[in-house]
């Protein structure tokens, strides 16, 4: 018998792997390949050096990392997410690089350079249950480092966690810059309370492949259920944006559903063979775990927006939803059926985020493409109207040009099919660029009449409606939307709310809307930095609100208050002109 001694001790070890690292490999390999490189290379090894952690091994897109302390390995993680979420902001969502971390304090074999036992499989399997962007550790590493880093917890309670012998008490890193399953900007991260109706998501349906197209597909189905489903007046249905951040991993259903503020999940699968397709769908009330419903669907790929409007029916009848005539007309109405034109169209909806000159226009010919594909469907036209109109409102200049062109597309939306709502989105921006208020208000309110749960019609609705003059109620409808949408950091929504706030002579609450987005790593444009400045200077903080023009001007030296489109539509004029002498007091260049 051999008198051999197995080396032990007590080490901190960290677990991390990119979400969905499969998929993005059999879209683009070289290229996933290259990204992952050049991250460790530049980001994560320099940040584990700054840490003291000793990286055991890399496999494929796992890491595996020994600390000798607690506090080293979670302040690793903090700052690694963060720091993701930041360079992520302004990456297309196919290429980014999202990570999820566990850690663990437990014994361990060296074996060599390398590591055994448990103490390290509780921390891989830590990893394992994360969301996109998570940290979760466990009580060992809650009781060495709680009190002592600038993060609050979430206990998560006992994790049964696969081939570990006994349940593991978890819990999660609350980290401010970082979409964790309670968004910062939650009061108290206290739970969303539920809506007085049957609330829902629609969770990203897997298509089980690596292949993008399948992906593409899978990604269009989710859309088009969601969109389904929010044309019930009776049902609460998160936006796509916010369940799709759970997209690529099997989360906790309760926290999803916690997360999202809703109690039912419709979660699936889609499988397409050549003419063939496949969906299984199961809809899942989260406060019990139990299943109300589930059942698979066959047919053609002729027939796949029939089988999503069969999942729609299915769900609404066992929610126990009452439709009115109308709605059930919605729900069996097909707006095209070019499946490759309709899964563009869902791409492109998802690329003016955050809102920058470069994604909106980028949207707006992935749109003019959708035209090309299918001349008869709305959507493309609907798209392209609201991408002219929206860069026309930040733009100076051509705003005649941008209304007309705005107007023309979306008339030609309504004309195709008028129970497309976002055509009459894109009809009230093009309005409002006409400062036709009353009528641009009405089209805004027809969009939300035709999809009452639609996040984006009702962010519409408060900008147009503010801008014409009622801010009080536009800032009633961004609540809606960021209630709707409530994981939807790259949006410009906390951004409008703050102007709106803003119009309405609120500026402490304006200004508490930016600061909110501003910790989420939201979008910052000029419009936001102007309007921040605004509201510091009516709160007599000149000094902060030089502070913010200065960051406008690093940010966008161009940028220029005279003949900014924005200031010439607001009305009425007293509150044009009161908002530019706060603009001008605050230091905007003019």
């Amino acid at each position: 018998m051999s008198d051999a001694r197995v080396q032990r001790r007590l080490a901190a070890i960290l677990s991390a792997d990119v979400v969905g690292y499969s998929k993005m490999m059999g879209a683009d390999e070289a290229g996933t390949l290259s990204r992952l490189k050049s991250l460790r290379a530049e980001f994560f090894h320099p940040m584990v050096d700054k840490f003291g952690g000793r990286i055991v091994k890399t496999t494929g897109d796992g890491t595996l990392i020994e600390f000798p302390s607690a506090v080293d390995a979670v302040q690793l993680a903090a700052e690694v997410q963060s720091g993701l979420a930041e360079r992520n902001a302004t990456v297309p969502e196919a290429e980014r690089i999202v990570l999820r971390i566990g850690v663990n304090v437990g014994d361990i074999i060296i074996d060599g350079d390398d590591i055994h036992g448990d103490g390290v499989n509780v921390a891989a399997r830590l990893e394992g249950i994360c969301g996109p962007g998570d940290v979760f550790v466990s009580a060992a590493v809650f009781d060495q480092v709680a009190g002592k880093i600038d993060a609050d917890f979430d206990d998560l309670g006992d994790q049964t966690l696969k081939n570990i012998a006994r349940p593991v008490r978890t819990y999660r890193v609350r980290l401010a810059n970082v979409g964790t399953l309670e968004p910062a900007h939650a009061a108290s991260s206290a739970p969303l309370p539920l809506p007085d109706k049957p609330s829902i998501a629609v969770l990203p349906f897997d298509s089980y492949a690596s292949d993008a197209e399948q992906d593409a597909f899978a990604d269009g189905m989710t859309e088009d259920l969601t969109t389904d489903l929010s044309k019930v007046a009776g049902l609460f249905v998160v936006a796509r944006n916010s369940a799709q951040t759970f997209k690529g991993q099997h989360s906790n259903l309760p926290q999803v559903a916690q997360a999202l503020g809703v109690r039912y999940l419709l979660e699936g699968s889609v499988r397409k063979s050549g003419e063939r397709v496949r969906i299984n769908a199961q809809l899942v009330d989260a406060t019990t775990g139990g299943h109300l419903w589930a059942d698979r669907f066959d047919g053609t790929i002729h027939d796949v927006f029939e089988l999503q409007d069969e999942v729609g029916a299915k769900v609404v009848e066992a929610l126990s939803v009452t439709l009115s005539q109308s709605e059930k007309k919605s729900l069996v109405t097909v707006h095209t059926d070019n499946l490759e034109a309709y899964e563009l169209f869902v791409r492109a909806k998802a690329t003016p985020y955050p809102p920058i000159p470069d994604r909106i226009r980028a949207a707006r010919e992935m749109f003019e493409t959708v035209i090309d594909m299918a001349p008869d469907f709305a959507g493309g036209y609907a798209g392209a109207s609201v991408m002219v109109c929206f860069s026309t409102f930040w733009a100076h200049g051509q705003l005649s040009e941008g209304a007309a062109r705005g107007e023309e597309l979306a008339r030609r939306a309504i004309a195709i099919d008028d129970s497309f709502a976002w055509s009459h989105t894109g009809l009230a921006m093009a309005l409002l660029l006409q400062r036709k208020y009353d009528e641009a208000v009405a089209e805004a309110r027809e969009t939300v009449r035709l999809q009452p749960n639609d996040a984006d019609g009702y962010a519409y609705l408060g900008l147009v409606t503010a801008i014409a003059g009622d801010p009080d109620s536009g800032a009633d409808c961004l609540r809606e939307a960021i209630r709707l949408n409530p994981r939807f950091f790259a949006g410009p929504y906390w951004n409008i709310l703050g102007f709106v706030l803003g119009l309405a002579g609120n500026y402490r609450a304006s200004m508490e809307a930016f600061e909110t987005n501003i910790r989420q790593k939201g979008p910052l444009g000029p419009p936001a930095y102007c309007w921040r400045a605004a509201a510091y200077a009516a709160l007599g903080d000149l000094a902060k609100a030089n502070e913010v023009v200065g960051e406008l001007k690093a940010a966008f030296p161009q940028f220029r208050l005279t003949g900014w489109n924005l200031m010439s539509l607001l009305h009425p004029e007293e509150t044009r002109k009161r908002q530019s002498e706060l603009m001008k007091t605050a230091g905007v260049p003019e």
